[in-house]
């Protein structure tokens, strides 16, 4: 593994709705040819919120990580909207097609925690020629009756000033449009017949599923449906005694499970920018 550390670069990616705010990670001496992986945040996130992740990721994969604040998250400039009952999908015909412009990109893998992992799908999904290889961290595949008491049980540790006062210093102003955009799109009756059952299928590239065995929004099931309905070949790894937010409680075993994976999946034909 290389432990020099990357170097990092900020964007700054327009869009119709407001300007995106990006950061990638480069690796000192990264693999040539090998294409970048590019993360989608969980439903409260951000580039912060994967702390020292990204980093290692490229360290660790010889590849370059790029990570970008959603519309509305972050450093990216406010939403004034609700999102939708389609924002999973919408993220992927909307605006990851303008970060992989901005970055140049003909080649990708993507990389998704929780929601992002959903987003991810549908980047793999739509972007079938250029997507190399697909990673979901935490994913929901449905909506699940775990998943909906996780989030009514987080939802009220927010009404606490210092549970919110955390958020805040992530998302500044946005923090309770961050908030509510999770808690009240989740816990909509408009929102439970949700899945990815659809997407799956045209996923054609290799998938690996990362899932804690603890994960308190979602059970196996998740990983499960995910793994079986994808068009291409499929790896899951529950990680035992983790939670929902994997890359954090075990960074190491991540990095390394990602790695391997990276290196086996693509061949070496396909290893191209």
């Amino acid at each position: 593994m290389n432990t020099s550390n990357p170097t990092t670069s900020d964007h700054w990616i327009a869009t119709p709705q407001g300007r995106l705010f990006a950061r990638s990670w480069t690796p000192a001496a990264p693999t040539d040819g090998r294409a970048p992986i590019v993360l989608l945040h969980d439903s409260l996130g951000s580039i912060q919120l994967w702390r020292s992740f990204p980093a290692a990721l490229a360290a660790g994969s010889g590849r370059q990580v790029i990570a970008y604040d959603r519309l509305g998250f972050g450093q990216s400039d406010p939403r004034s909207d609700d999102i939708g009952m389609d924002f999973i999908e919408e993220e992927a015909a909307m605006y990851f097609p303008l970060v992989l412009r901005h970055f140049g990109l003909q080649r990708f893998v993507a990389m998704g925690h929780s929601v992002g992992g959903g987003m991810a799908v549908h980047c793999a999904a739509r972007h079938a020629d250029a997507c190399q290889a697909l990673i979901t961290e935490s994913a929901q595949a449905f909506v699940e009756d775990r998943t909906r008491a996780g989030i009514v049980e987080a939802k009220a540790s927010f009404q606490h000033e210092q549970a919110f006062a955390r958020l805040r210093q992530y998302h500044g102003d946005k923090a309770r449009w961050v908030l509510d955009a999770w808690t009240e799109t989740w816990l909509s009756p408009a929102f439970a017949p949700w899945s990815l059952d659809q997407v799956l299928p045209l996923v054609r590239c290799p998938t690996l599923v990362m899932h804690g065995g603890d994960d308190e929004y979602g059970s196996p099931q998740q990983p499960e449906r995910i793994a079986g309905l994808v068009g291409g070949p499929a790896q899951v790894a529950i990680m035992p005694g983790l939670r929902h937010v994997p890359h954090r409680e075990k960074e190491g075993a991540v990095v390394d499970r990602i790695a391997s994976f990276l290196a086996t999946a693509i061949p070496p034909r396909q290893v191209s920018s």
